[in-house]
């Protein structure tokens, strides 16, 4: 007797076959059959509907909402389980709180306060104790983690810039074993963001030889998007032939109109690493905006010492029209950690009015200034944008949140993103996340919905079944999802039941708290947390780890 059947769906396997009309048998959280009806305790019909493998987000910052203590926390991960995301992965880009000591974590906490929803405590020390923590808690989908390069180097040399001595390298080395063994999926450095855009190619290289050495993957938000772009992503191939690792080029994109013809370079220098034998994919999110911290805007020379060194610079007027200087004047050029170098100015790139409010810690949800663009911002204030920006972050302790527009093309030239979502070597990701305040990425509540509906089925860029297995089979073998991403037997009972003719994002830039259409049920461990488009409240989620049998 079978606990549930999925019964007269069209089953997508994940592999990206075209789809058999066929019953899923669920017993005891596990695939049980495909095919031959059974006799269950509970039978979904699910005639006319499209069952796919539950989606897998391989890039999402939801470190600290997976772990934050506050009553109302699981429901900001609602709008994933909302779009069919049933597991996703922490600690990317170089970004995270672990490991953590007395000595780091205030720098810590003041580098992720954008991707914070609040102030819980932070009991543990490294990362097994953050995934023990995160085991004894309920979850309605399953967490996996990376190691993140960025409080590696903060341990090893503090948020300054320099090459890391020695003993710092073997430290990082240490940590990150120890990380590995504990099951981290892989390393992940974030290369535009302090402390990891200080650390040169051969520090990278040491930390992801230790990841070589486990078959894990080494994920790299690249040093620029924009100017660097080319030599960015010869940096990271670079690494994969040095180290042996397997690498990832995290959120695959280009910054700004004069660089997105750079797009079609990227793809067919990393096609050409992999023709050398170099295992290198990406993942992107189907958007032409991009979240991130408003601190991003500054130059490395500000941002050493870290967020509130930031803060005091800011408030000199001499360091501070330094600081303006360098965001108006400076080129990016490599190699960019050296002193004086910038990977990535993002002002530079896409201008001030391409750059968006989106979060304000401590603000009301009707705050003006929440959804306008900086050159608008500053216009209503009498200032400069810059003036503006330096206002926001001293008022809000440099936690504030952005959306960048300009990413790999807009409304009017959707090319360079179409061009991307066709490479087969790219899995699709949310990298958003709904806080509780602001306004939230649409990608947070849509992203999925939104290449299944709009780039599917609207525009035809890639197929239905390509589509399915680039959420999930794809993600599960890059980062070594054991037992998941497929629906075969044996595999984990992880499904999405979706209405092809229906399925869409609705949520907006402007909206966008709205649930998706098409979504009608969910499962996770083979236990419905979405049922006819509804959360149920079910929390069977668990706590992934690297290495684990199938």
């Amino acid at each position: 007797m079978l606990d549930l059947i999925l019964a007269g769906g069209e089953v997508y396997d994940g592999s990206g076959k075209p789809p058999t009309r066929a019953d899923v048998g669920i017993q005891a959280g596990r695939i049980a059959m495909l095919g031959a009806h059974a006799a269950a305790r509970r039978t979904l019909d699910v005639t006319g509907l499209a069952v796919a493998p539950g989606f897998i987000d391989p890039h999402s910052h939801a470190d600290l909402i997976v772990a934050e203590d506050r009553p109302d926390a699981a429901a900001l991960l609602v709008p994933r389980l909302r779009q069919g995301i049933t597991t996703l992965l922490v600690g990317n880009c170089g970004m995270g709180a672990m490991p953590l000591t007395a000595a780091t974590e205030p720098a810590l906490r003041a580098l992720t306060g954008w991707m914070s929803p609040g102030d819980s405590p932070w009991p543990w020390r490294d990362l097994a104790s953050y995934l023990d923590r995160l085991a004894a808690r309920p979850l309605p989908l399953h967490v996996g983690a990376l190691q993140p390069h960025g409080p590696l180097r903060l341990e090893a040399i503090g948020a300054r810039p320099g090459r890391v001595p020695a003993e710092g390298i073997a430290t990082m080395r240490r940590r990150t074993r120890e990380a590995l063994e504990a099951g981290a999926f892989g390393v992940s450095a974030g290369l535009i963001y302090p402390p990891g855009m200080y650390a040169d190619t051969d520090e990278l290289i040491e930390v992801a030889e230790i990841a070589a050495r486990f078959d894990a993957i080494f994920t790299c938000h690249l040093r620029g998007s924009s100017e660097l772009l080319l030599p960015a992503t010869e940096e990271l191939l670079a690494i994969g032939r040095t180290a042996g690792c397997r690498v990832h080029h995290s959120h695959s994109e280009a910054v700004g109109s004069a660089h997105w013809w750079k797009v079609d370079a990227v793809l067919e220098r990393e096609a050409q690493a992999r023709r050398a034998g170099v295992r290198v994919g990406h993942d992107l999110f189907p958007y032409h905006a991009a979240a991130t911290m408003l601190a991003a805007l500054f130059p490395p020379s500000a941002l050493a010492g870290g967020i509130g060194a930031l803060l005091e610079r800011l408030r000199s007027p001499r360091d501070r029209e330094a600081v303006r200087r360098e965001i108006e004047e400076t080129q990016p050029a490599w190699p960019p950690w050296h002193a004086g170098g910038w990977p990535h100015n993002l002002v530079r790139a896409v201008g001030w009015e391409s750059i968006q409010v989106a979060s304000l810690p401590g603000a009301s949800d009707g705050d003006g200034r929440v959804g306008l663009d900086l050159a608008t911002l500053a216009r209503r204030q009498g200032v400069t944008p810059f003036a503006a920006l330096c206002d926001l972050m001293l008022a809000h302790r440099g936690e504030a949140g952005q959306l960048l527009f300009g990413i790999s093309g807009d409304d009017r030239d959707d090319a360079p993103l179409r061009t991307l979502l066709s490479d087969p070597h790219g899995a699709i990701c949310t990298d958003a996340e709904e806080l509780g305040r602001g306004l939230p990425h649409p990608a947070a509540y849509g992203a999925f919905p939104r290449v299944l509906g709009h780039w599917s089925r609207e525009r035809g860029v890639l197929p239905l079944a390509e589509a399915i297995r680039r959420m999930t089979a794809l993600p599960a073998e890059q980062f070594g999802i054991a037992g998941r991403g497929r629906l075969t037997p044996g595999f984990h009972a992880d499904c999405v039941v979706f209405d092809p003719a229906e399925v869409a994002d609705l949520a907006t830039y402007g909206a966008p708290r709205t649930a998706p259409a098409g979504i009608r049920h969910v499962l996770v461990a083979g236990e419905l947390v979405v049922q006819e488009g509804v959360p149920t409240g079910a929390s069977p989620g668990r706590v992934l780890r690297r290495g684990e049998a199938a």
